[in-house]
Formats: C-alpha cells, structure tokens, sequence
C-alpha cells in the first residue's frame, strides 16, 4: 500500500524532537553507544574459566539463618 506524497513527508512530534536532539548534540549516540558497551557488552567468557566457576560454587542450605 502506498501513501500520497502528503504522508511520506509527515514527522510525528516525538520524531521531530529526537532529530532536534541529534542536531543540537551531535555525540549524543556515541555516548549512547559507549553507556550500552559499558553495561551490557561483555567480553566472551573463557570455558575453562566457566567451568571452574560451576565447580567451585558451594550449594547454598534450604534456610540460610538455621544451623546444623
């Protein structure tokens, strides 16, 4: 379905004001990029490193506050 040349030059008002943000802060996704690597792209985790970390975990009791 095509729209007339009317709609395709439409920008709604939240588009109009990100597009605004981007040009009166022109690194504004390069911080975004370098927040978004800083919390959530990890590096790689090794096998054997992962394996020595299942290996070593100690089970944890039903009720923690309760002594044997």
């Amino acid at each position: 379905m095509k729209f007339s040349k009317q709609f395709s030059l439409y920008q709604s008002e939240a588009t109009q004001f990100i597009n605004g943000l981007k040009l009166s802060n022109p690194q504004l996704e390069q911080s975004q990029r370098d927040g978004r690597a800083l919390l959530w792209d990890k590096a790689p985790i090794d096998l054997d490193t992962q394996k020595r970390h299942d290996e070593s975990r100690l089970d944890q009791q039903a009720y923690v506050y309760q002594n044997k």
